[in-house]
This record gives structure tokens, sequence and C-alpha cells, in this order.
């Protein structure tokens, strides 16, 4: 019993997430144009065949940019709440798109794909945890605080992507104007690596193996830093930086 699982890219430019079996996958967030998509999976040996699916987790444009080329190309289901079709202004084929809710498990083929809301600056933003059979799957970007659901469902992942957005020091006596720092460490914004550290620190489940160190800024972070930090508390688990330049390798993930 195995997952295999890649970023195809991760951070304020677009963000992608493949998660698959043998034969079946999902993506989580369509940030990358199709033909992006797919010259990456195709470097990985992953076919769009075996998607059925693809979830979006706001609107913001990072995450739906190449949405409506994939979904057109491939017909794939989207699941997707109103609002965020409605604020992310996305014009799809109606019987293409799919309605989730907070909580509740929706099957696509052999996988449930749990949705949670999250703090986040945007009209109906959730989080995701993908299972196949006894293993679990989290992706946690975009996150202003960690809240009670976020430190539940990632204490059940076997593997996860996890914001490092910002490092403090960088932030702080960087180039940004003082309303966008403090958009970004709000509260509804990003997490910082301190704040990301402490979460994998005090709830890792023993059997999490892989950790992906996602939606790092370009400006305001440092992947060499980021991946220093976490590879001393690491305790077993594997860390990859998630680039936004490139595709992680394909990692496979077993219970």
């Amino acid at each position: 019993m195995s997952l295999f699982v890649t970023s195809l890219n991760s951070g304020s430019n677009g963000n992608c997430y493949y998660v698959g079996s043998e034969s079946e996958a999902i993506l989580v967030d369509a940030g990358i144009s199709c033909r992006e998509t797919e010259r990456r999976m195709l470097r990985l040996g992953l076919s769009m065949q075996n998607v059925k699916a693809v979830f979006i987790s706001h609107e913001h444009s990072d995450h739906i940019r190449g949405l409506p080329v994939l979904v057109k190309k491939y017909k794939l289901p989207v699941y997707i709440t109103g609002d965020t079709m409605r604020e992310g202004r996305l014009t799809l084929a109606p019987d293409l798109v799919r309605s989730f809710c907070a909580e509740e498990k929706v099957q696509v083929g052999s996988f449930f794909i749990k949705p949670f809301r999250k703090f986040h600056d945007a009209c109906d933003p959730h989080s995701f945890t993908i299972e196949h059979e006894e293993l679990r799957i989290g992706v946690f970007t975009d996150i202003g605080t960690p809240c009670e659901h976020l430190v539940h469902e990632f204490r059940r992942c076997h593997a996860a992507f996890l914001e490092t957005n910002y490092d403090e020091a960088m932030l702080e006596n960087g180039r940004y104007p003082y309303f966008l720092k403090k958009r970004i460490r709000g509260g509804n914004g990003h997490l910082s690596n301190t704040q990301a550290l402490e979460l994998f620190t005090t709830h890792r489940p023993a059997f999490m193996s892989h950790l992906f160190l996602s939606h790092l800024s370009q400006d305001n972070n440092c992947p060499s830093l980021v991946q220093q930090l976490f590879d001393q508390h690491a305790n077993g688990t594997k860390i990859i930086v998630a680039s936004r330049y490139a595709e992680t390798p394909l990692f496979k993930i077993s219970a």
C-alpha cells in the first residue's frame, strides 16, 4: 500500500500538488499553466489520464490560474465552493463543477478527501486531507494561524505539504511596505518558519515519513535556511523544500 506525491509548483507564482496511487490521482490547486503541468508530470513519468479531479483551496490567482484550460482539455471534475468560484471569476462547464462542504468527506475513486476551513484572507478558504486506504496526505498552505482543525489533521498525516512562507527577520527587514508585512503575519496571511516548525515539533505523528516545506516567499525566505532549520528537528521525517520554479521528485509514501 503506497501513494505517490509531488509538488508540481509551490509559491506565489503558482501552486499545484499531486497525490496519486498506481492508477488514480487528484490535483490540489491548478496555479500553473496546463502546458507546464503536463510538462512537469511527464518528466516525472506521470499521466494526466490518471487524474480524476482537481480540488481548489481558494480563489487567489496562484491557485487557479491554469484551471480553465486544464479542465476544458481533460474534462476534469472541479471540486470548488460557490463563493470561491464566484470570487475567482471562473467560467467552467457546469457539468464539471462539484461543490463541497467543510468537514464532509468527498469520494473520488478510491480516494476520500476531507476539506476543512483555514485562516486566510480569501472568501472561503480550505485545506485538504487526502485519504487512501490507511494513508493520509495533508495539503496545508496559505494559512495565517494554525487552528484546532489543522492540528487535528496534521497529527493524522503520513506526509504533508506545510506552509513555511517567511522568516520573521527577513520579512521585518525586507523591502515590503508595512501594510503588506502586516497582512502576511496578521493571522489571516501566511505561516512563518517558526510557526510551522512549532506545529511540526509539537504535533508530528511518529509515522510521518515526509514533510514538504511549501509556499516559500521569494523575498522573505531562503530554501537552505528553512531546510537546515527543519532538518535539525526532523527526527526521522524526510524534509523536502517545494520549489517555486520546478517540480519536486516523486516520493513514494507507505504506511
